[in-house]
C-alpha cells in the first residue's frame, strides 16, 4: 500500500510541477508579446493625416503597411521630382511597389513625411493592421477636436461634412474640386486644442518652406493628380475600400468585385508583423515571399556556378591554343638551326610551351576565383571584366615567356650546329 501511495504522490506531484511549467512558460510568451496600441498612442499616430482628405487618409492607411516600399517610393520621387501626370502613371506601372504606394507617388509632400518619419509610418501600419476600429475612431475623434476649436471648415480647397454611418455621426473631408487635391498643413500640438496627453506628444512634419507657427492650418499647392487619389473611408465600418474606376485607370488593370481593400502579405516583403494576431493572419504570405527568395539566391548562386565552369573552360581552351603555337614556334627555330639538333630544339621548346600551358591553368583558377568574388560584389559583368583583364595578362605572360624559351632555343641549337661542323 504505502508503494502504492507513493507512486500516486509521485504522480500528482509531478502533475503540478508540469502544470506550473506550461504555466510559467505561456506566461513568458505573453510577456513577450507587445500591448496593444493605447488610445493615445494612436492618436499620437493619426495626428498628422487626420485632417487630410478622406481618400488620401485611406491610400496612406494601406501603404503605412508596406514601410520599404514606402521607403524606395520616396527615393524615386526624391530622383525624378519633374515626372508628373501622365509621364508618372507610365513610370508607375514599372515599379513592384504596392499600388497603394504607387498612388502617393502622386504627393510627393505626403510621401516625404512618411519616408522621414519612418518609424510612425511603421508603427501606424502595424496599428492599422492590428487595431483597424481604434485607428478609424480615434480620427474620428481627432476631426471633432479640430472643428469644435474652429479649425476644421469648408473652404475653396476642401469640403467639410457631417454624416450618419454605422448609426453615429461622422465628418467627412472631400477635395472642393475632385479634380485638384491640397494637402494641409497644420501643428498637431495646437489645431486639435490643448493636446492631453503629454507622454505621447503628436507627431508632425512640415513640408519644405514652411515656417513653423506662420499658420495654424494651411494650404500647400493644389495638385492634379487624375486618378491616383482611388482610395476611400468607410466609417461606418471602420475600414477602407478601393474606387475601382480610378484604381483601374491609374494602375491599367481591370479588377472587379469587393471594393474593401486587403493587406497583401507579398508585398510587405519580409518586414514582420508586430502582433500575433497578425502574424497568424498574413504570415503564411510571408512564408511564401521567404521561398522565394530563397529560390532567387539558389538560382543565382547557380548562375555565379555556370559563369566559373564557363571561365575554367575558356582558359583551358586558351591553354591548349597556346601550347599548340609553343609547338609551331619551335620547329621554326630548328629549321634555322637545322639537323637533328635542331629538332631537339624544337622538343624543348614545345615543352616549354607545356609548362607555360601548366601556368596559364594555375594563373588563370586564381584569375576565375577573383570572377567570381566579382560576380558576388558587382554582378556578372564587372566580374567578366575583371577577368578579361587577368586574360590580357596572362596572354602578355605567356609571349614573354615564349620570346624567352624561343632565344634559349636558337642559342642552344647554333652551339650544337658549330659543333657537329667542327666534327666534320
Amino acid at each position: 500500500m504505502k508503494s502504492i501511495r507513493s507512486i500516486v504522490r509521485t504522480g500528482v506531484v509531478w502533475l503540478i510541477a508540469a502544470a506550473v511549467t506550461v504555466t510559467v512558460r505561456v506566461g513568458a510568451q505573453d510577456a513577450s508579446e507587445p500591448a496593444p496600441f493605447k488610445a493615445e498612442e494612436i492618436e499620437q499616430l493619426v495626428a498628422p493625416i487626420a485632417l487630410y482628405p478622406d481618400a488620401l487618409v485611406a491610400q496612406i492607411l494601406m501603404a503605412s503597411t508596406y514601410p520599404l516600399d514606402i521607403v524606395q517610393a520616396a527615393r524615386w520621387v526624391k530622383q525624378n521630382p519633374k515626372v508628373t501626370g501622365k509621364a508618372l502613371e507610365d513610370a508607375m506601372q514599372k515599379q513592384s511597389w504596392d499600388p497603394s504606394v504607387k498612388s502617393l507617388a502622386a504627393f510627393p509632400q505626403v510621401l516625404a513625411m512618411l519616408n522621414d518619419k519612418l518609424d510612425m509610418t511603421q508603427k501606424l501600419g502595424d496599428a492599422f493592421l492590428g487595431q483597424q476600429k481604434e485607428v478609424m475612431a480615434a480620427i474620428q475623434k481627432l476631426r471633432g477636436k479640430a472643428q469644435a476649436a474652429g479649425n476644421l471648415k469648408s473652404s475653396k480647397e476642401q469640403t467639410v461634412s457631417t454624416a450618419q454611418e454605422g448609426g453615429t455621426t461622422v465628418i467627412k473631408i472631400e477635395p472642393a474640386n475632385p479634380e485638384v487635391v491640397y494637402v494641409p498643413t497644420y501643428n498637431p500640438s495646437a489645431v486639435y486644442g490643448p493636446w492631453p496627453y503629454p507622454a505621447y506628444p503628436p507627431y508632425y512634419y512640415y513640408p519644405p518652406g514652411y515656417v513653423p507657427g506662420a499658420a495654424l492650418f494651411t494650404f500647400g499647392v493644389g495638385l492634379a493628380v487624375g486618378s491616383a487619389l482611388w482610395g476611400g473611408c468607410n466609417w461606418g465600418g471602420n475600414n477602407v475600400y478601393i474606387n475601382h474606376n480610378n484604381y483601374n485607370n491609374f494602375n491599367r488593370t481591370n479588377i472587379s468585385g469587393n471594393q474593401n481593400w486587403q493587406h497583401n502579405a507579398e508585398n510587405r516583403k519580409g518586414v514582420g508583423y508586430r502582433d500575433q494576431a497578425s502574424r497568424e493572419k498574413y504570415g503564411g504570405g510571408q512564408r511564401k515571399d521567404a521561398a522565394s527568395r530563397d529560390q532567387f539566391r539558389g538560382r543565382a548562386e547557380q548562375g555565379r556556378q555556370d559563369i566559373a565552369r564557363g571561365g575554367d573552360q575558356m582558359k583551358r581552351d586558351v591553354a591548349s591554343a597556346d601550347r599548340a603555337r609553343g609547338g609551331d614556334r619551335g620547329p621554326g627555330v630548328s629549321d634555322r638551326a637545322g639537323g637533328a639538333d635542331g629538332r631537339a630544339g624544337s622538343d624543348r621548346a614545345g615543352a616549354a610551351g607545356d609548362r607555360g600551358g601548366i601556368g596559364d591553368r594555375a594563373s588563370g583558377g586564381a584569375g576565375d576565383r577573383g570572377a567570381g568574388i566579382g560576380d558576388r560584389g558587382a554582378g556578372a559583368f564587372d566580374g567578366a571584366g575583371r577577368n578579361s583583364g587577368a586574360q590580357a595578362r596572362d596572354f602578355s605572360n605567356r609571349g614573354a615567356s615564349s620570346r624567352a624559351s624561343a632565344g634559349a632555343s636558337r642559342g642552344g641549337g647554333g652551339g650544337r650546329g658549330g659543333g657537329g661542323g667542327g666534327r666534320r
